[in-house]
């Protein structure tokens, strides 16, 4: 009796250490997330040229962790995949480049707008009345940034603020499509890093032609920054949350931290770069982030496990 009391204690110790280290990893994972508009901000080059450099690096880190886990394998749907994306990736460095850095996270994070709407024609999942209210609520946030970004209102913000508003909206819809296609079951059967790795390829071949020639002069604290987002909060970041899934973390307890990301992001530009965001971007953006919020976590209270490809 004693011998199998002391085992279970073990294994309860053991599986409590491991609970934490995953959860710990995801919060890792998560912060490092988060400090990606800060960084892009503090770049003095164009978003052609801070993309590239980015995918670049974050290309090689990814395609080293899938060769140490003998999982580099192309296939034509994992490039397909790849194409959205490169797109969330690209349009979201445009939108932080030509609009403020909350209005890009807050409305890359509509991206529940296109699974809700694709999943029951794509994926053959059941339309749920909170769906409809997820959705209803994500295009009434994102209508208050057509507000702040005088194309509904009037004319007072610049037309790049207009720009970076249509970006942040075609990175959510990528985003969108991109998840819809990690959860197919052609998307199920590989690992989702391999999207990551050709996106991160197809940017850095697509932004190429923009930046060859162009005369770009990148300072030390350019090259540091761009180094940071694609080894670090690209890289690092997706596989210290791979190993976090994979650990067993709680669906519930993955959607929660997952949400410190927006809510973080313009925090570290306003405390870093001084930037503020406007009245109307803080208002959809807390609608977006709260609608997103109640279906997430009605969601994880009727699932059980956590499966890695749908956290992406």
């Amino acid at each position: 009796m004693t011998e199998n009391a002391d085992s279970n204690g073990n294994r309860n110790a053991h599986e409590s250490t491991a609970g934490r280290t995953a959860y710990i990893a995801v919060l890792a994972a998560v912060l490092l997330w988060s400090t990606g508009g800060v960084f892009i901000k503090l770049t003095t080059v164009d978003a052609f040229a801070v993309n590239l450099g980015r995918s670049l690096l974050a290309a090689t880190t990814v395609a080293i962790y899938l060769a140490y886990k003998g999982a580099l394998k192309f296939d034509w749907f994992s490039v397909f995949s790849g194409v959205f994306y490169a797109g969330t990736l690209s349009t979201f460095v445009y939108a932080n480049k030509h609009t403020t850095a909350a209005n890009a996270i807050f409305l890359q994070y509509t991206a529940p707008i296109y699974i809700l709407i694709l999943a029951p024609l794509v994926l053959k999942e059941r339309f749920r009345l909170r769906d409809l209210f997820t959705v209803a609520a994500c295009l009434f946030g994102m209508s208050l940034f057509f507000m702040e970004s005088g194309l509904i209102a009037g004319s007072e913000a610049s037309p790049t603020s207009g720009r970076g508003i249509l970006a942040g909206i075609v990175s959510g819809a990528c985003f969108g499509i991109y998840f819809v296609m990690l959860r197919h079951p052609r998307g199920r059967a590989h690992d989702p890093a391999l999207s990551v790795l050709t996106g991160n390829i197809l940017i850095a071949l697509a932004m190429l032609p923009f930046v060859y020639d162009s005369g770009l002069s990148p300072t030390q604290g350019d090259l540091i920054s761009i180094a940071y987002l694609g080894i670090v909060q690209i890289g690092i970041a997706y596989i210290l949350f791979t190993y976090g899934v994979a650990s067993g973390i709680r669906s519930l307890d993955a959607s929660i931290i997952g949400f410190l990301e927006p809510l973080l992001n313009p925090v570290w530009v306003l405390l870093i770069v001084g930037e503020i965001p406007s009245g109307w971007a803080i208002a959809g953006g807390l609608v977006i982030i709260g609608a997103v919020a109640f279906h997430s976590i009605i969601q994880g209270h009727k699932t059980g496990s956590f499966n890695r490809r749908e956290a992406l």
